[in-house]
């Protein structure tokens, strides 16, 4: 299996076969399809912008860095000390908004 920090790992073509799409793999397919993950994602970038959590974000990257040199730190490292904390600094606010638009695709996508 092939793995991503953006995505969870590729089952092989064996695995593949015979196994019936999850709801979460069929929703995914339905909402790159009709463009809408596109649309979703340009929405979160604007959002997180807005509310200054990107700023936020790069503030605490350039902090880490500084704290362990510049030239000691790697992407990776910065991956794995600021997900954590991004992902939980994330407004609720912005969460609501994207989950309604999600239900609301949902809703007027036949899943069938």
């Amino acid at each position: 299996m092939r793995a991503s920090i953006n995505r969870p790992p590729t089952p092989s073509a064996e695995q593949d076969r015979d196994k019936e799409p999850s709801l979460e793999e069929v929703i995914n397919i339905k909402l790159v399809e009709s463009g809408e993950k596109e649309k979703l994602m340009e929405l979160l970038r604007e959002r997180l912008v807005e509310c200054g959590w990107r700023d936020e974000m790069k503030a605490l990257c350039r902090a880490y860095a500084r704290k362990k040199g510049r030239n000691n730190v790697t992407v990776d490292d910065l991956i794995h000390v600021i997900t954590p904390k991004g992902r939980a600094s994330v407004p609720d606010s912005v969460k609501a908004e994207l989950l309604q638009r999600i239900r609301s695709f949902l809703m007027s996508t036949s899943l069938r």
